[in-house]
């Protein structure tokens, strides 16, 4: 039984890792050519990095597809030449010779699981921050004409950006106060340098309102001077201007300078949330419902797609014992399981927004489809 564990497994591995390279390179040549017109004269070792950043989210979106080529190309050929015959005429089940077939794919889920909650958050926002300092160079200037929120309850809005420099323009930092929902701390800047986790700003001045007090302004009797400086002095109990223009304000932001740039510099911000920053939406007490409520969801699809292999896995095995008799076929049946089960994962997705209540149920809706299409069929086979 060890020697047959051997065999299948020998069968498994070469259409799993030729599929895997094969899925990968084509995806990554697919984000070179979309941004080729942006990387002229960028240096080859440069674009090779950026690259390879983005390869353990190309991985978790690959490997889906990766197993069901494994599984169809390996029993479709075992099937065509009479193998699995010989072996069930032994006495040996499909089910254990099959089994091979769980413990890779289980193997797969594992090492999934691991990219999409530890590896590729941490290597998009690299991806991200490599992507528009050092590829395009255009560093902050996407989010000029922007409010961005920087964590830490401050938002940032920049009136210019000099990439050559990278210092900003004309800064305005807000930040309002949790116990008193109108006060505001606003910080105007000339200009400014945001590395890292801080922004460094100078020619500034920083301003406390209370915009609660303000509304009591129009309450003060006109022929009191002294009651109507007391309420200004509410309105704006502190105001900060530094002696000397070379005086430097430093702010610490919750986000830093790339993973600011992942959330904003794109159309679609780059998926950053790994396990640790979910669970900290779900679990602390001071996150706002909306926010909770997308990290389930999104915490629910980073487990479905891994676990997708598993289900793809047993799937795709009763389609390979049926039609794998060549390998062009076996090429065709893969790409239509994997093209089908996108296409449902993301319609559940769909499913999954329109229903907050349950997000789950739409979130799994592919794999719960496949995982039953898959037993009724192999008990057909």
């Amino acid at each position: 039984m060890t020697r047959l564990t051997r065999a299948v497994t020998a069968e498994l591995l070469p259409p799993l890792l030729a599929g895997t390279l094969l899925f990968t390179a084509v995806l990554s040549f697919g984000y070179f050519f979309i941004s080729s017109q942006w990387l002229t004269g960028v240096p080859v070792t440069l674009i090779g990095r950026w690259i390879a950043l983005q390869v353990p989210d190309t991985l978790v979106k690959v490997f889906p597809m990766a197993v069901v080529l494994m599984t169809v190309v390996a029993f479709g050929r075992m099937s065509t030449e009479r193998e699995l015959v010989a072996v069930q005429s032994g006495g040996i089940s499909l089910g254990r010779v099959a089994r091979p077939v769980g413990v890779v794919a289980a193997l797969v889920t594992a090492l999934a699981v691991w990219l999409s909650l530890w590896v590729a958050p941490r290597a998009n926002v690299e991806t991200r921050g490599l992507y528009w300092d050092g590829l395009t160079g255009a560093g902050l200037s996407q989010l000029v004409g922007k409010t961005v929120d920087l964590g830490a309850g401050l938002t940032l809005a920049l009136g210019g950006y000099d990439p050559a420099t990278r210092e900003l323009k004309n800064v305005r930092v807000e930040k309002w106060s949790a116990e008193a929902g109108r006060r505001a701390t606003l910080i105007f800047a000339d200009a400014g340098t945001f590395e890292n986790n801080l922004l460094s700003l100078r020619g500034y001045t920083v301003y406390t309102v209370d915009y609660a007090a303000a509304a009591r302004l129009s309450a003060v009797p006109e022929n009191d001077p002294a009651a109507f400086r007391a309420a200004v002095q509410d309105v704006f109990p502190s105001v900060v201007i530094p002696g000397a223009a070379s005086d430097t304000l430093n702010v610490d932001t919750g986000l830093s300078r790339k993973q600011t740039l992942a959330a904003y510099a794109d159309a679609i911000g780059a998926d950053a949330q790994g396990w640790p920053e979910l669970i900290t939406a779900l679990t602390a007490p001071d996150v706002r419902d909306a926010e909770r409520q997308a990290a389930r969801l999104n915490l629910n699809r980073k487990l479905a797609l891994p676990f997708g292999n598993l289900v793809l896995a047993l799937a795709a095995l009763p389609f390979a014992l049926r039609f794998g008799r060549t390998l062009g076929v076996s090429l065709g049946i893969a790409l239509l399981i994997a093209v089908a089960y996108y296409l449902l994962f993301f319609v559940g997705l769909t499913v999954a927004a329109a229903l907050p209540a349950l997000p789950e149920l739409g979130v799994w809706l592919a794999n719960i489809v496949f995982a039953g299409a898959g037993l009724w069929l192999l008990r057909r086979t």
